[in-house]
């Protein structure tokens, strides 16, 4: 079954994780479920076989690694800030 979740449940979702937890375990996991982001989808199993560290120790852990790992696009449009202008 293919679960398809918005970006912005993304890291409620990694809680669903038991932690610590290894990069390819995380892979495995999370193969099945499809991300919607501003500039289309993505599988969140291959995300998280791109991110840097071996392994998280919590939901948090792994969420700022993909947070680097996802283009600027994803998240928004580039050149934009939600600070204050």
């Amino acid at each position: 079954m293919n679960e398809r979740i918005n970006l912005s449940r993304l890291e409620s979702r990694l809680e669903d994780l038991s932690y610590p937890v290894t990069r390819d375990d995380a892979a495995e996991e999370l193969s099945d479920v499809t991300v919607q982001m501003a500039d289309g989808e993505a599988n969140l199993g291959a995300l998280v076989s791109e991110v840097g560290g071996g392994s998280f120790t919590s939901p948090s852990d792994l969420y700022e690694d993909l947070q680097n790992t996802m283009p600027v696009e994803a998240i928004g449009e580039p050149g934009q800030s939600d600070g204050d202008a």
